[in-house]
């Protein structure tokens, strides 16, 4: 009996054996095809196939876009083959929040330069106090924030009390400097967030489509004046809090690199978008007659779409 017992072992321990080695090859396969490095040739046939698809659904997208209730603008670059679906992207739209990006890169380049300490502190003062998004108008006065603390803010909660302590703190002279090295011509800070008063007289901050995508192309390239600056504002871009835009239809695991911008009448994101099929960005800018839900969902619903051609 126990010879038997044990013959039956081994065919048994023979069985498992096997199908354990069959089952590492399988996944041995599996590695090596997800892993697979397309040729030069491979590579130039994906992307002729994503654009001709891009190109065949042109007269859609078009459609999408003539029935928003407002103008768009509108830039998608393929960041491998450089290709790029454009739509009003040199036409100036009231900047809202989005001037917080080229701000931002201002800061950094500042600390860069030993002009900013991001350990610094700031104790926020009730003439600090504006309205608008953020997190700090629940904060009580007296606190302090370290610069670098308040630049993460400004962008990732889009906070409006953080830009303006960045703007008295810099100057507009230095950050529309810094602007202009960045090679924006039409991206200009005129005045501080929330200053309606400045707006009502015609002061306003304007950008396009165009520059916010170069811009986010420098960063993603590392070109930024140079890679630690790139890094930095790419790392601040990735945790984004505000995701009702470029990242609401689209699967949880995407990550967006981006920012928003909401302000009366204009509803905004631009961002990076990293997908397994190559990386792209896309910059959104609406001035909408319909309302900042609808527009929030047009925004959505656009990036799904150039989401969804792209991935194939």
């Amino acid at each position: 009996m126990r010879v038997k017992s044990g013959a039956r072992t081994s065919r048994f321990d023979w069985l498992m054996m096997a199908v354990l080695s069959l089952l590492i090859a399988l996944v041995a396969v599996e590695a090596s095809a997800s892993s697979k490095v397309l040729t030069p040739e491979e590579r130039l046939s994906l992307n002729g196939h994503r654009q001709r698809r891009w190109e065949a659904n042109s007269a859609d997208i078009l459609k999408r876009i003539s029935n928003l209730r407002g103008e768009a603008g509108i830039v998608v670059e393929d960041l491998e083959t450089g290709w790029t679906f454009i739509h009003n992207e040199d036409q100036p739209f009231p900047a809202a929040s989005l001037v917080k990006i080229p701000i931002m890169v201002a800061c950094f380049k500042a600390a860069q330069e030993g002009r900013l300490d991001l350990s610094e502190k700031h104790v926020l003062r009730r003439e600090d106090r504006v309205g608008g998004s953020g997190i700090l108008r629940r904060m009580r006065n007296g606190r302090s924030f370290t610069y670098s603390q308040l630049i993460d803010y400004m962008v990732t909660e889009s906070d409006n009390i953080a830009c303006n302590i960045m703007i008295d703190r810099l100057g507009f002279d230095y950050i529309n400097q810094v602007f202009e090295e960045l090679g924006l011509e039409k991206t200009r800070l005129n005045r501080k967030m929330i200053d309606f008063a400045a707006r009502d007289q015609g002061i306003e901050n304007y950008t396009t489509a165009a520059e916010m995508t170069g811009l986010l192309d420098r960063i993603y390239h590392h070109r930024c004046f140079n890679a630690e600056i790139s890094e930095r504002c790419l790392a601040v871009l990735k945790r984004q809090k505000i995701n009702d835009r470029l990242p609401r239809y689209l699967p949880k695991e995407v990550t967006v690199a981006h920012k928003t911008g909401l302000e009366k009448e204009v509803c905004h994101d631009a961002g990076i978008v990293f997908t397994p099929s190559g990386d792209y960005i896309i910059t959104v800018l609406v001035h909408t007659w319909g309302g900042p839900g609808s527009a929030k969902i047009f925004i959505g619903r656009l990036s799904s779409y150039f989401y969804e051609i792209f991935k194939t």
